[in-house]
């Protein structure tokens, strides 16, 4: 159930301009999977700082806005919009703020018998720091993850985990590289894929992708693979299949002019390309809706 911020425990720092934050069982069972604890967002005044020997729960932090730096085990770094950081009992964590950019900051903390898998999974170890980019692609199921804690109905705990799990799965999506984020390589392939997601009804070919990134077919192939471990082809599709189901579930919508519209000069081309993706003809598609 939810409990106010007045019953909040003692390892939270009180330097914080506001925050939100919820609680659901902080004494877990011991052979529980995976368990949220507690979880927030908070504001931190510019003399924000906390140091911990240890800490009682697995815990994920993730910067929204601002700046720090922060001190894991005998390990330091940077933070900035996008860091996102793990600890685990037995870690010592340092944190202090930006005077001139405070920091603002969510956190999740968390226990059961999977915490240090699922931190495995997520290719983030306790005692690590990666970055997301975009910096915001994480925080709406941060906020769902807030919300839900809040609400202190029956079904709270059972969601946040299932919100929390889901957040795993973002974190792998949206994982860039820690060193060199901002590198000619990895902006290129954000130009890459933000130039296919806005033009993908008339692109046809990787050619045509590379031309008007201005890179070659096999350099924007190799960026594709490094960082999103599929083709910039396959990503293409993704996004005009996706578009037809949209357009096919439309009452009226001939299979013909939905595949012209997407750019496919041979519908039949279109209807191997559509099963390919989906398991179903178009045809049958429609039959569905």
């Amino acid at each position: 159930m939810k409990r106010p911020d007045t019953a909040a425990p003692d390892f939270f720092s009180p330097q914080v301009s506001s925050a939100r934050r919820f609680y659901l069982d902080l004494n877990p069972p011991r052979r529980i999977r995976l368990a949220v604890v507690c979880g927030g967002v908070e504001h931190c005044a510019p003399d924000y700082q906390i140091q911990r020997a240890t800490f009682p729960f697995h815990s994920l932090e993730y910067v929204a806005h601002g700046q720090g730096k922060l001190k894991l085990g005998r390990r330091s770094f940077e933070l900035r919009p996008g860091s996102v950081f793990a600890y685990a009992p037995g870690i010592a964590q340092h944190i202090t703020s930006d005077p001139q950019k405070p920091l603002v900051k969510y956190f999740v903390d968390f226990a059961g018998t999977q915490s240090e898998q699922w931190l495995r999974d997520c290719k983030l170890a306790a005692g690590s720091v990666s970055q997301v980019f975009p910096p915001t692609e994480i925080q709406p199921l941060f906020d769902e993850l807030i919300r839900s804690g809040q609400r202190g109905t029956k079904h709270s705990a059972e969601l946040c985990r299932h919100l929390f799990e889901c957040l795993g799965v973002k974190l792998l999506e949206a994982r860039a590289p820690r060193q060199g984020a901002d590198s000619l390589a990895f902006l290129t392939f954000q130009n890459c894929r933000e130039h296919i997601r806005a033009h993908f009804r008339r692109l046809r070919t990787l050619e045509q992708i590379a031309r008007d990134c201005h890179v070659d077919t096999a350099y924007v192939c190799r960026l594709f693979r490094r960082y999103d471990h599929q083709s910039p082809y396959q990503f293409l599709m993704r996004l005009k299949m996706n578009a037809a189901a949209e357009l096919l579930a439309q009452p009226g919508a001939l299979v013909k002019n939905v595949a012209a519209d997407l750019g496919f000069t041979n519908p039949f081309h279109f209807s191997r390309a559509f099963k390919a993706m989906f398991a179903v003809a178009p045809a049958t598609f429609r039959k569905l809706r």
